[in-house]
């Protein structure tokens, strides 16, 4: 497979009705006055900035706290140095360029280095610097590798967003995927529903490629990212029904952001938006601490108040989320609180005997990952 395997946004495919226009550089943002471009101009030679006309037209620019203008604007507390650009340590778990497998069932290849849009609090930004390429490179190699090993029954095609690709570079992939006996999933991680549904509703061909995948015996799973209520518009529903129409199953995940979705009011309007429209809340992640995001993470024991007293709002439909976290050793789901400690669990674990372990630590409200628990390094594996 040729090194220019991956796309760059400027080569995403064009569609045919109302394309959105993409917008790489602040100072092409009108709504923002010539001195806040300037400053913000210095967080974007650090941070990529990337979104589209479409998103730029969900914000309330009267608003200065607008959740989305949160999402896409960059912000000046990203020059801060908290974090790291590898918080879950995923090079640990890279088995060759692009190819990752931490939990024997799951493949995840990061197929592309582009989005639609780039979340300011994305824990995967470190894709978008120079000199950072970590993604698939030898297409060929990695069917090899998901074909040797028998016990993987799931791929993640993500990045970047999946659906950054033009469908004929997806359609390479996921035929050759489908041609794996033991593969019995396979997983589309995109926000572009969100940023851009004219991608999906636009796109016949896409259609046709999960109608065929769904129909030779593998299952298609769209694992979406609505973050806030006001990105599911008619036309993201639309985008929703058209994957549903072709066979897909949908899935959401999101991490809780400071400023976003920080409100159990707000998570639980997503949640019943969502449900409504037939797509399953899923994963709500603690925001991972990448190298900027100390301005839009939420403590951990925060945050799971947050995600309960949201579940008490809405039906059993809407209750199905876990909220984790992606550290390191595995994904750890946060299920409780007493007065004196947190208690945790391995709802994945790199090391399978880990897995379902179940721990318990001193509570600390200043905690925004496991590694700020005291007794975190006596509690999780090795």
């Amino acid at each position: 497979m040729s090194s220019d395997f991956c796309v760059e946004s400027e080569e995403m495919l064009t569609l045919t009705n109302k394309t959105p226009k993409y917008i790489n550089n602040i100072f092409s943002v009108d709504e923002l006055s010539e001195s806040e471009q300037s400053q913000l101009f210095e967080v974007t030679r650090r941070f990529r900035f990337h979104t589209n006309d479409y998103y730029l037209s969900l914000i309330d620019w009267d608003d200065p706290d607008d959740p989305i203008r949160r999402i896409i604007v960059p912000d000046l507390d990203e020059l801060d140095e908290w974090g790291d650009l590898d918080p879950s340590n995923e090079k640990d778990y890279t088995v060759l360029p692009g190819l990752e497998h931490k939990y024997p069932s799951t493949a995840l290849l990061l197929a592309s280095k582009a989005c639609g849009g780039i979340c300011r609090y994305c824990f995967r930004k470190r894709v978008f610097i120079q000199g950072h390429d970590e993604t698939l490179k030898d297409l060929n190699r990695a069917i090899q590798y998901i074909n040797r090993h028998e016990e993987i029954t799931n791929v993640l095609i993500t990045g970047g967003d999946s659906l950054a690709l033009p469908t004929s570079r997806l359609e390479n992939i996921i035929h050759q995927l489908t041609h794996i006996q033991h593969l019995r999933i396979i997983r589309l991680g995109t926000k572009m529903v969100a940023f851009n549904p004219y991608r999906i509703v636009d796109d016949l061909n896409l259609m046709d490629l999960i109608f065929e995948c769904c129909h030779s015996g593998k299952q298609v799973y769209i694992m979406t990212h609505f973050t806030h209520p006001r990105e599911v518009t008619d036309i993201a529903i639309k985008a929703v029904l058209s994957l549903q129409q072709a066979g897909a199953i949908i899935c959401n995940q999101t991490p809780i952001i400071n400023g976003v979705n920080h409100d159990p009011n707000v998570l639980a309007e997503l949640f019943q938006n969502l449900t409504a429209i037939g797509v399953a809340p899923y994963y709500i992640f603690q925001c991972r601490p990448s190298r900027g995001n100390r301005s839009y993470a939420v403590p951990v024991e925060e945050g799971y108040q947050i995600f309960e007293k949201a579940k008490s709002f809405v039906s059993g439909l809407a209750k199905r989320a876990r909220f984790v976290m992606s550290h390191q050793s595995g994904k750890i789901e946060i299920v409780g609180l007493s007065e004196e400690n947190i208690y945790l669990k391995y709802h994945r674990a790199y090391r399978q005997s880990d897995s379902g372990k179940f721990m318990v630590m001193k509570r600390n409200p200043q905690a925004f990952w496991l590694d700020d628990y005291d007794d975190a390094m006596a509690s999780q594996p090795l």
